[in-house]
């Protein structure tokens, strides 16, 4: 017999020839053998599984699986084969099995978390739950299609989530509270900002005046001194150079000093807002604390109430944060406006300093210019005078009056003395000696002449000066008789 299976069903064919289970859509069913037809179409299951938390609070998941034969694994449908098909998928023998391995893993899973965890993490909850119990549905080879869970719902006399819904309401409410109050902050501090904006404005335009009449100063005496600084320049420059850098030194000092005082109210303000939020976190930590222990022990309105004093607290707190903040923008609104007018204060500074090494800039180029000219008036003399350098000394010293200054300071220095000058001769007349003739004559002339004026000269130093000629010398003969 020849039979085919319709588009969601196979044939499970055993029997001679076959050593296990033969599945096939369609297939020749030999004698000796059995052929069973089996569905593989998904089947919802809808359960309300009922577990407890790890508080020992008491809960009900209600849930919709849709689960099926694994179609696309032939290993899987074997087993469904074997297990699941003799028996109807909607009979309860298979309802009771697929909802002994939900309600298993799910108080299994559910022991282990707090009914905090469970509410707000619905969906990891629900994606541990699937995995596990999927694991579980390998071994009868079927696979969880889609699966649904519903709002969990309290068990009478343990009524957590409606005291959830309250305190989530209480919250939603002083979150509004809390917005206005910070609606009304934004608008205050706008206020703020708006006059300290007017007044950093006002600095700002004062400096930008005082700055333009200083250009203005700066731009007349750049003109009125401009040819005196193309004289002076070149002495200067060196000095401009040392200015410059002090300028710049100055310049990075006031730099690192305002990024100093910018970092140290920074961090100031963060010190605050950190203390504030350390404050604020230990606050919500034993508010939560107290409430978690509340709950566990009563489950009551009482901890309900408690919720509410703690909203209560954390607003005063955040509103004390806020005035802080407030204060905090102020000071910072402060120390912008003082940096804003020594910003201004260096800039016109720093316009006086350019002028001024603008002046000696030109003086410089007027020296380099006077000593270019005066270089090639001495070349073109050097070339008038065809090379001859003492020549153009000897004129240089005439024309500049060396000579006259020279016989002036001369005069100047014996003005007012009164030497005693002796003049003396060697008595001949300029007449040679007696029974000379020739170069011998005229050599022991000169001799004798010489041996003549020595006693004179010894006399006239020993007059002028009191000194005696040394014995191997002679001595000295009365001037009466010279």
């Amino acid at each position: 017999m020849y039979k085919v299976a319709s588009a969601s069903e196979y044939l499970a064919i055993t029997g001679v020839g076959i050593d296990d289970i033969k599945l096939a859509k369609k297939a020749w069913v030999l004698p000796g053998q059995s052929c069973t037809i089996f569905d593989i179409s998904p089947v919802n299951y809808t359960f309300e599984v009922q577990a407890m938390s790890a508080e020992k609070l008491p809960f009900i998941l209600p849930a919709v699986f849709t689960i099926g034969p694994r179609s696309d694994d032939i290993e899987s449908l074997l087993k469904y084969a074997k297990l699941i098909s003799p028996h109807d998928k909607l009979s309860n023998h298979v309802k009771e099995l697929v909802q002994g391995v939900i309600e298993g893993e799910t108080r299994v899973l559910a022991a282990s978390m707090t009914m905090e965890e469970i509410f707000r993490g619905t969906k990891e909850f629900k994606q541990e739950v699937f995995g596990k119990v999927q694991l579980e549905l390998d071994q009868f080879g079927l696979l969880i299609y889609n699966a649904n869970v519903k709002q969990l719902v309290d068990v009478r006399g343990h009524e957590y989530f409606s005291y959830l819904g309250q305190k989530t309401q209480q919250e939603a409410a002083n979150q509004a509270k809390i917005d206005v109050a910070e609606a009304r902050m934004k608008g205050e501090i706008g206020a703020k900002s708006r006059e300290g904006q007017t007044l950093q404005n006002a600095a700002k335009i004062d400096a930008e005046t005082k700055i333009i009449a200083t250009q203005r100063q700066g731009q007349g005496k750049k003109e009125e001194i401009k040819v005196k600084a193309e004289v002076k320049v070149f002495e200067n420059e060196r000095e401009a150079e040392v200015a410059e850098a002090n300028a710049e030194l100055a310049k990075k000092k006031a730099a690192w000093t305002r990024a100093a005082q910018v970092a140290e109210v920074e961090a100031a303000k963060a010190v605050a807002l950190r203390e504030a939020q350390l404050q604020k976190e230990v606050e919500m930590m034993n508010a939560m604390t107290m409430t978690e222990k509340l709950k566990a022990e009563f489950l009551s309105k009482a901890s309900v109430e408690y919720e509410t004093k703690v909203q209560e607290a954390n607003w005063e707190l955040y509103n004390k944060q806020k005035k802080a903040e407030a204060v905090l923008f102020e000071k910072e609104r402060e120390a912008e406006a003082q940096k804003a007018l020594a910003d201004a204060g260096f800039y016109a500074r720093q316009q006086v300093a350019d002028g001024e090494l603008y002046a000696k800039k030109k003086e410089a180029e007027g020296l380099v210019a006077l000593a270019e000219a005066q270089a090639f008036y001495l070349r073109s003399l050097l070339e008038a005078l065809g090379g001859n350098y003492s020549a153009l000394r000897d004129y240089l010293m005439i024309n500049g009056g060396l000579f006259q200054e020279v016989a002036k300071i001369n005069a100047d220095a014996i003005k007012g003395l009164q030497p005693k000058i002796s003049v003396w001769t060697n008595g001949n007349g300029g007449q040679g000696l007696e029974g000379g003739s020739g170069a011998g004559s005229i050599a022991m002339k000169e001799v004798a002449g010489v041996y003549k004026m020595l006693p004179p000269l010894f006399q006239t130093v020993h007059e002028q000066t009191g000194m005696l000629p040394p014995p191997w010398m002679g001595s000295l003969g009365d001037s009466s008789q010279n």
